[in-house]
């Protein structure tokens, strides 16, 4: 059976070849420890913003899964380094050719068979925060009164505090906060009538209002935040309610968010595929390098020229090998015959 991809190394070529593969392992091992921090980063960020995504969205899947294959790969990056060093000396070989079959297995498989769904839940999920956001951001809206109700009493801290770290305002703008009840009804006056006249001209019986919370408000505005009565022309001197960016926050918290948790994903995912290629020539050269060396003997110093290859042989002839042996061994052996008798001899004739 003729190798898979052959490539003839004598000594020279496959002292270079363990060099590279040496500088190429490190950078591996660097490349590989910048996507684990990369993952933890959005990982952190989806735990701070978990609260404003829907329990239903699976982008939280991709730092997860590109946790796993970064941490893969850096330690294929720095056990092919170590390979590749003793690769050059005869007394330091000889224990790592009992770890490199396995490294090339696990690093092929595991490593990368999980960059690669790494690489493909980076392309995919990232359309799944639109509407995670969407769903999420506007049960934090609504709930934003609920300071007392079990399991919601930090909506109102945690939808102030992403609209002051994030400089957004509700879902898509300020105005939505218009169609929602954002005030507890312990804080409304049931004796005011024009509280009164609020709930019962809402179908719902919500006290609804053109005003929006502090957390809205922009700092660096030249005047005083203006936060109730947007809505009325005549309410506030020499304001205009069509530039409401004077004093709240332009965007809504839904295309800050998007936009954020977008970028660190493609971040993420050009790491991931700087990572993948960088493990993809990495196990291929160490793979030459085994073969190459097995093929001395494991004779580090060897003068003569040795074959590296990916497989030993063709796919086609790997695979017929495999049927047969496997169907010599479902063959049942055939039973043993009886013995035949011998014919009887016949009688000579008298002479």
């Amino acid at each position: 059976m003729a190798p898979v991809l052959p490539l003839v190394l004598p000594l020279q070529p496959r002292i270079r070849l363990a060099q590279g593969l040496w500088l190429l392992s490190w950078l591996l091992a660097l490349v590989g420890g910048l996507t684990v921090l990369c993952s933890g980063h959005l990982l952190v960020q989806l735990w701070h913003l978990g609260t404003f995504l829907a329990p239903s969205c699976p982008f939280t899947a991709l730092p997860q899964v590109a946790l796993a294959a970064s941490a893969v790969a850096l330690g294929t990056g720095l056990v092919g380094s170590g390979a590749s060093r003793a690769s050059l000396d005869a007394a330091q070989y000889p224990p790592w050719r009992g770890v490199l079959s396995p490294l090339l297995v696990a690093g092929t498989v595991g490593g990368g068979g999980l960059l690669v769904l790494a690489l493909g839940l980076a392309l995919a999920l990232p359309g799944t925060l639109h509407t995670g956001l969407e769903e999420g951001l506007g049960t934090a809206l609504a709930h934003y009164k609920d300071t007392e109700v079990p399991g919601r009493c930090h909506a109102k801290r945690l939808l102030d505090e992403l609209q002051l770290r994030h400089h957004c305002c509700g879902n898509h703008g300020y105005k939505d906060w218009f169609g929602i009840q954002w005030v507890s009804s312990r804080y409304l006056d049931p004796n005011d009538q024009d509280v009164v006249d609020r709930i019962q001209s809402n179908v719902e019986g919500l006290y609804l209002t053109d005003g929006v919370p502090f957390s809205c408000c922009n700092p660096h505005s030249p005047r005083p935040c203006l936060q109730s009565q947007l809505s009325d022309p005549h309410a506030h001197p020499l304001f205009d309610p069509r530039q409401p960016n004077l004093n709240l926050w332009a965007q809504g918290c839904h295309e800050v968010l998007l936009g954020h948790l977008q970028g660190l994903a493609s971040t993420l995912g050009n790491m991931l595929a700087v990572t993948f290629l960088l493990q993809t020539l990495v196990l291929l050269g160490l793979r030459y390098l085994q073969t190459a060396l097995e093929g001395l003997g494991g004779i580090i110093d060897g003068e003569g020229e040795a074959q590296g290859y990916l497989f030993p042989g063709g796919l086609k002839d790997m695979l017929k090998t495999a049927w047969l042996q496997g169907g010599v061994a479902r063959r049942p052996a055939p039973e043993e015959a009886p013995p035949e008798e011998a014919p009887p001899k016949e009688g000579l004739p008298e002479a």
